[in-house]
């Protein structure tokens, strides 16, 4: 289920996986995120690879990441959603459970 929130685009999410830095990170399928950086929320855009990612976990789990890349794409007007088609690489199914009834319950504040 994904909330409408007025002013958002819904774009779902083409793939989400762990890089070999460990770094958190989600391919968004159609949207961009060049000015991620002015968010100040520690989330960062790779155009190279056209992805949003997370810095190492420090204090914060896997999906505590999730939830700040969701906030901060949505701070910039796009809910990420995560669909049937979602690729997934390097989570662990316990992961990837969590992450997705994280957003079927659209609760993102982690």
């Amino acid at each position: 289920m994904v909330q409408h929130i007025p002013n958002t685009t819904v774009d779902r999410i083409e793939a989400i996986g762990i890089d070999a830095n460990g770094s958190l990170w989600v391919k968004p399928a159609t949207k961009t995120f060049p000015m991620m950086y002015r968010e100040g929320m520690e989330v960062h855009w790779d155009a190279s690879r056209q992805c949003l990612y997370s810095p190492l976990p420090r204090e914060w789990s896997y999906l505590q990441w999730f939830c700040q890349i969701n906030r901060a794409a949505a701070e910039q007007g796009v809910a990420l959603v995560v669909d049937s088609q979602t690729q997934w690489n390097n989570l662990d199914q316990h992961l990837r459970d969590e992450i997705v009834r994280t957003v079927n319950k659209a609760d993102l504040s982690g």
